[in-house]
């Protein structure tokens, strides 16, 4: 069976989160969008963990859905998880280290069991639902394998500069570096927004480890905005946390990631370097050509993502990948060497709607259209994905289903993003920062020449 998992996700109680997420309204959006494997997140913190307790009942070994509420509803095809983020500040190799992890604990038993432990290392669990802690990376992974060794760690959005293993402020440049004997009990890293598995089908030590995509929501309408499709031999209701685990971690055809769904990168914050104050962004060849000094204030620049894989690639580095249009006329990119799965980068279908009838993403208007779509089509995913462009049209209008198609074929522009600043998706647009410079090299993708 086929299971969409977002498995990266912030409650309420944590800084900067919609009070709106609270577990049924994110079972409830869960199916809207398509997804049936969520996290609750934030479970060290004392309150959310009370709430997880009482509004979910266990369906698997380590896997929970929503108890039936007091109206009697009861949404039946969203399972959860327990994953939780967990940020740790510590000095390393004469460098301050912001590395955010994300735990996966294989049951409630043993998230008490973690928050025990880390309340008696005198960690402060109740003023965020994302702590943080003085414990290295590597110091918290032994910690977790003693309580049980069913605990995997994920790196969280490994590439944003502050508080990525990879990021170029406070990070490593290897696992190894960071994890040292306990590096094979990395099973894998999460992309994060600003970087997708193309580029980190770049770093040699990501061969063997799973290329994971989640969205790191703080509000319902982000949930999904980036997934991992898994494809389980089993059913919702044999669904168990192991089942999850082999898939990440020791994946074969009955347990295995079948492709990640994907924002694209060059929308998240962090994609180019830049200053935003000053109104600088620089793709890595400008940076070859003119160097990584701001010209307006001529401080160095906040690194980007796409600069720093090219760093970390060296000579390992290919610029080249597979990509093939389905029958729905989805562009599917593939690792050429068959290591790792698929990926397809999507807009958020609101957006989509949002560009097309011209108003607000937040508007009414598209609100509306929006849940008339994954009324119509099943969910969100589907509309995305799996819906006939010929039956968008019918029931939705011709606009919508070319907004929809030029997204499924990736013929969009975006204006990437940096040092803080989201990027900028024009599906109609005909000015970008992506559009080829004639003075840049036409062989590589997006421009990533070193």
């Amino acid at each position: 069976m086929e299971f969409v998992a977002d498995l990266h996700l912030h409650s309420k109680y944590s800084r900067a989160v919609s009070p709106q997420m609270v577990l049924p309204e994110m079972a409830k959006w869960g199916a809207k969008k398509g997804i049936n494997l969520l996290t609750t997140g934030d479970w060290t913190h004392p309150l959310w963990l009370r709430n997880i307790k009482g509004d979910l009942e266990e369906a698997g070994e380590g896997v929970y859905k929503l108890r039936m509420n007091d109206k009697g509803l009861r949404i039946n095809d969203v399972r959860f998880i327990l994953t939780t983020e967990i940020a740790s500040i510590y000095k390393q190799g004469e460098k301050l280290r912001r590395i955010h992890n994300l735990v996966f604990a294989p049951s409630i038993e043993t998230a008490e069991k973690i928050n025990k432990t880390l309340l008696g290392r005198g960690c402060n669990l109740s003023s965020d639902g994302r702590p943080i802690i003085g414990l290295s990376s590597k110091n918290l992974l032994e910690l977790l394998l003693n309580i049980d060794k069913k605990i995997i760690l994920i790196p969280c959005h490994a590439w944003t500069p502050h508080f990525g293993i990879y990021g170029s402020a406070s990070g490593f440049d290897s696992i190894k570096e960071s994890f040292a004997g306990l590096s094979n009990y990395i099973y894998g890293i999460e992309t994060g927004i600003s970087s997708d598995p193309w580029m980190n089908w770049q770093i040699p030590e990501l061969d063997n480890r799973s290329i994971l995509s989640f969205s790191d929501a703080h509000s319902l309408p982000k949930m999904g905005r980036e997934a991992t499709v898994l494809e389980i031999d089993k059913n919702l209701d044999t669904l168990s946390y192991m089942d999850i685990g082999k898939a990440i971690a020791r994946p074969n055809e009955n347990y295995r990631i079948s492709y990640t769904i994907e924002f694209y990168p060059e929308e998240g914050k962090y994609h180019y370097a830049g200053h935003r104050n000053c109104k600088v962004a620089k793709s890595p060849h400008q940076i070859k050509e003119s160097g990584n000094i701001c010209p307006v204030c001529n401080r160095r620049l906040t690194e980007g993502v796409l600069f720093r894989v090219g760093q970390l690639a060296g000579s390992s580095q290919f610029a080249v990948s597979s990509s093939k249009l389905d029958e729905l006329g989805v562009n599917w990119i593939k690792d050429p060497r068959s290591i790792h799965p698929p990926f397809v980068k999507l807009v958020p279908l609101n957006e989509i709607i949002a560009e097309s009838i011209g108003s607000p993403v937040g508007s009414e208007k598209v609100k509306i259209k929006f849940d008339e779509m994954c009324l119509e089509f099943g969910s969100e995913i589907q509309a995305l994905l799996k819906t006939p462009i010929a039956d968008i049209q019918k029931k939705f209008g011709e606009k919508i289903a070319e907004g929809v198609a030029k997204v499924r074929r990736g013929d969009i522009v975006v204006d990437p993003g940096y040092d803080g600043e989201y990027g900028k998706v024009k599906i109609w647009s005909e000015d970008s920062l992506l559009k080829k410079e004639k003075t840049e090299p036409e062989k590589t993708q997006l421009g990533l020449e070193f």
